[in-house]
């Protein structure tokens, strides 16, 4: 995973001036959009999309001090008006192009390269465990995607479910954890875009079918899990344990993310400080 990672950065700089290709990027690391763009942050502690706007700014930045025109810059990196270009470029550097021309004021921002940075001797504890056939019962929305925080849209539909579904679900769980899943799934494409949406399911896990009008019934397939318990501050461990998984241990793992729905629970008590929780990710063998 880290040579493909250092693969696309190669990809990244040679295609600055272009429209980068999601499809082509997707290709080059074998994730989907979102568990790439999931795991790219992590490991980058920034968004790919901020990169790449770092990227071409830091390169803009050195062929305004060579001499080029702004104009040509410009429209060079893919902006209809030198308004719009300085103006971008002011927000990045703190300075105009005009200034950083006369002045000759460098800001820089390296390539990335990726390397395995082995942190404090901490092992992570976690389990491969293959699951039948199962299906997880309850209540979803299409909400934002978000990756760190609170999501209020979550909240919201967790507040949304009535009494009346509360036991129709109690009624179905005849699988492990025996409480209330959170699954997510169907994630938008938009490959460098911020904004985007997935599927949020609040249910509990079943071998039965789902008999009421007013749950909804998806049902996973037979697969491999990596199954990761937490302990300790909510949600900081849970946030934090999260970012360990896409950023030191699937790159180094012998696994790469399945396009099956990604499965947490917490087990909420009085105390936020010492909260159980358990994230499973869906996996299947590298080739």
């Amino acid at each position: 995973m880290i040579e493909k990672f250092n693969h696309l950065m190669d990809y990244i700089e040679t295609h600055l001036t272009e429209e980068i290709s999601g499809e082509e990027m997707s290709k080059i690391v074998g994730l989907s959009d979102y568990h790439f763009k999931r795991m790219f942050s992590y490991m980058a502690g920034m968004s790919l999309k901020d990169y790449i706007k770092n990227r071409r700014f830091s390169v803009a930045n050195v062929e305004l001090i060579n001499g080029a025109k702004v104009t040509d810059i410009a429209y060079k990196y893919g902006f209809q008006s030198i308004e719009g270009f300085s103006r971008a470029f002011r927000e990045w550097s703190g300075f105009l192009p005009s200034e950083v021309i006369k002045n000759k004021i460098q800001k820089s921002f390296p390539k990335f390269t990726f390397v395995i940075d082995i942190k404090g001797g901490i092992s992570m504890e976690f389990k491969i465990e293959k699951k039948e056939k199962f299906n997880i019962v309850g209540v979803s929305k299409r909400v934002p995607i978000q990756f760190e925080g609170e999501n209020n849209a979550i909240l919201e539909l967790a507040q949304s479910i009535t009494e009346q579904q509360r036991n129709e679900m109690h009624q179905l769980a005849d699988l492990y954890p025996h409480q209330v899943l959170n699954v997510s799934y169907d994630f938008d494409d938009g490959f460098l875009e911020e904004k985007g949406y997935l599927t949020h399911m609040i249910g509990f896990a079943t071998t039965k079918e789902n008999p009421f009008d007013d749950l909804e019934q998806i049902s996973i397939d037979e697969s491999l899990w990596a199954i990761f318990p937490n302990q300790g501050p909510f949600p900081s461990t849970f946030q934090e344990t999260h970012a360990k998984i896409y950023s030191e241990w699937l790159p180094t793992s012998g696994y790469e993310v399945a396009n099956i729905p990604g499965i947490s629970f917490i087990k909420h008590n009085n105390s936020a400080e010492n909260v159980y929780s358990e994230i499973w990710m869906p996996v299947k063998e590298k080739k």
